[in-house]
């Protein structure tokens, strides 16, 4: 399926069996040639599937077979696109804290620029806030959405997880990340996820859709 055909399950009634088989092809390949995975800074797989101008798909991997996240800022970020993303095993929680730009600041914001080869983050001028805020959790068949610019923090259970999903660059909007209010610039190497680690990745996400 095409980024036009996964959108209109994600916009309507998922239709679950062809969204699993479609993910466990993708898997079942992860291992060959050409395909460009990466460790993510949040600590999750990413799987370029299809890139499009500012439109992509990805299937993300969370699994204990990966080392836990150790992001240099915080968990705490937002996109600068829309997010339609599809459960395929797993559940996937997003915790969105309140963050208000009066009174005693907690956190500084931080400008992420992500190129090929990693993302530069600068601390912005902008301070904030933080409170607790809310929480949501989608389990396996659900469809959650993240509007750009929305902070929150993924939460995902130590036996994994995985979805699809479907980006769509905003123009003009930033990602930024919460991060300590004196935090230097520094710039953080997006590491490529390729032979036996793939595969492990692979088969983790093969067994929870099995699963």
């Amino acid at each position: 399926m095409k980024r036009d055909e996964l959108a209109a399950h994600l916009s309507g009634t998922p239709d679950h069996g062809a969204l699993r088989a479609w993910a466990r092809e993708i898997l079942e390949r992860a291992a060959g040639p050409g395909v460009a995975a990466v460790h993510h800074p949040l600590g999750f797989v990413c799987l370029p599937v299809e890139r499009d101008g500012g439109a992509g798909v990805c299937l993300h991997v969370w699994t204990s077979e990966l080392p836990a996240a150790a992001p240099t800022t915080s968990a705490i970020h937002c996109h600068s696109w829309e997010l339609d993303s599809y459960v395929l095993f797993g559940a996937v929680g997003n915790r969105l804290p309140e963050l208000a730009p009066d009174g005693r600041p907690t956190h500084r914001l931080f400008a992420v620029t992500s190129g090929p080869d990693g993302d530069e983050l600068r601390p912005t001028e902008r301070t904030v806030r933080h409170a607790a805020g809310t929480a949501e959790r989608f389990g396996a068949g659900a469809v959650y959405r993240l509007r750009a610019g929305v902070f929150h923090e993924s939460v995902v259970a130590a036996d994994g997880a995985a979805t699809i999903a479907l980006g769509a660059e905003r123009p003009g909007l930033p990602n930024l990340s919460l991060g300590p209010l004196g935090g230097a610039a520094h710039r953080v190497a997006r590491r490529p996820c390729e032979g036996a680690a793939l595969r492990t990745v692979a088969r983790a996400a093969l067994a929870g859709l099995s699963g």
